[in-house]
């Protein structure tokens, strides 16, 4: 019964402290959005990636990354219109 508490406070205490782990309240957009905004933070974090891909795409990596910041911002589209 304590390891069950312990964890249960362990995932209330990353839950608070990380965005992007998520809750019970979250819903499928904003997790898709997390996920999206963390790979490209992932790609532009490390520049050996960002030159893998930009060679791919054959622009230069400032253009690559400029454009994933940009997605970055918009996340995951728009949101879904909510049904009142």
């Amino acid at each position: 019964m304590a390891d069950k508490l312990r964890t249960i406070q362990n995932l209330e205490a990353m839950q608070a402290r990380y965005i992007g782990t998520g809750h019970a309240d979250t819903t499928k957009y904003e997790w898709v959005s997390n996920i999206v905004r963390d790979s490209y933070a992932s790609y532009i974090g490390h520049p050996p990636m960002l030159s893998y891909m930009a060679l791919g795409m054959g622009e230069s990596k400032e253009k690559v990354r400029a454009a994933m910041i940009e997605k970055m911002v918009r996340g995951a589209g728009n949101p879904p219109e909510t049904q009142e």
